[in-house]
């Protein structure tokens, strides 16, 4: 899901195997939390006051990539990274965007599923079934934590739009960001796993959320998405602001449609996926390649001249699967990255001994 949770690959197996010489960079100083620092000097050691803040989804980013490949040196400390973030206090059980790597506090009381928060959530689930289901300390975090979001974040519109605000110090903001629409895919990929009486409220909430991003692209004139949507002054899923109002080629939604589809069957998620491939032939679409538009609103696409990476690595990657049988990298056998790279599941975990 593009740009939202750090970097934009995993590590190489030939970059991750020199996990010995990253170790040192990536370790606390004595008398600071067991948190790595959001910037590393490669060359030279950063003083701790040049790390001012770090966030709670980049903390956990790469968790799947480092416990996969060689980085067997560091993964423990992923692991502990979780288990800092699972003892600190929370506001309502909701985790903050922003936390201290010097102090181990939380700096703002700011939490959304969109950028900056979204890789933590997903991760967790994603930790869980990487594992072959023996990771039971993320199953709990996620099913926590989504309880949380649920109670404190989940609204519905008076038009029965079905939404994930944003909390800020107790106060929601009644918008939702197009980063913030993979939820839709990773509540139903959770479903399953949660407690029996659960499960069916989970897939509805998760087909209740990817309809409402499917109406943040319908309730536009090139039905393509905006950056953010709001809720508010009569107006639901629709940009308030031309600054919101550019579509730069995300994932987000098409990924929710590729989960829905896996999970359901129900062909409303192919027609959805379809109405976005059309889009972007006829108003992305350039010489050279596909192109970010300015405005959705306008059917005169004025292009920003970029294609983004996560275009190809993660929007047509889903639009394929999309469109692709279910044994096309099967969702038993595969869990896709943040970045939709996929990793393998750890059958072979299965019967051993559940992470924590």
């Amino acid at each position: 899901m593009g740009q939202r949770r750090g970097w934009g690959s995993g590590p190489t197996v030939a970059t991750s195997c020199r996990a010995p010489l990253l170790t040192p960079r990536l370790e606390p100083t004595a008398g600071h939390p067991a948190l790595p620092p959001f910037l590393v000097g490669l060359f030279s050691s950063l003083d701790w006051n040049q790390r001012p803040w770090s966030s709670v989804g980049w903390e956990l980013t790469g968790f799947l990539e480092k416990v996969k490949m060689c980085l067997v040196s560091i993964s423990w400390q992923v692991r502990n990274i979780r288990k800092v973030l699972r003892e600190i206090d929370k506001p309502f059980g909701l985790y903050p965007n922003f936390l201290s790597p010097v102090s181990g506090n939380w700096m703002q009381h700011h939490v959304s599923v969109g950028g900056l928060g979204d890789s933590f959530y997903e991760y967790l689930i994603k930790s869980w079934l990487m594992s072959a289901k023996t990771d039971m300390e993320a199953k709990d975090m996620y099913y926590e934590a989504l309880e949380a979001i649920e109670t404190h974040l989940v609204n519905v519109s008076p038009g029965g739009l079905t939404y994930i605000a944003e909390w800020r110090g107790g106060i929601l903001d009644h918008k939702m960001g197009h980063l913030a629409c993979f939820s839709g895919g990773m509540i139903a990929l959770g479903a399953e796993d949660a407690k029996e009486e659960k499960r069916a409220h989970y897939r509805e909430l998760a087909a209740q959320i990817t309809k409402t991003c499917h109406e943040s692209y319908a309730r536009s004139d090139t039905k393509l998405g905006p950056e953010a949507f709001w809720f508010n002054s009569g107006r639901e899923a629709v940009a308030t602001q031309t600054s919101e109002s550019y579509y730069i080629l995300r994932p987000e939604v098409v990924e929710s449609y590729m989960y829905l589809w896996r999970q359901t069957h129900d062909p409303i998620y192919r027609e959805w996926g379809w109405e976005v491939v059309m889009a972007l032939e006829k108003y992305c679409r350039t010489e050279a390649g596909f192109s970010g538009i300015q405005d959705v609103y306008s059917k005169v696409p004025n292009h920003d001249n970029k294609q983004q990476t996560f275009f190809l690595a993660e929007t047509l990657k889903y639009l394929y699967l999309l469109f692709s049988e279910d044994d096309m990298l099967s969702l038993e056998d595969w869990v896709f990255n943040t970045e939709a790279h996929p990793l393998p599941v750890n059958h072979s975990d299965s019967s051993g001994r559940g992470g924590g």
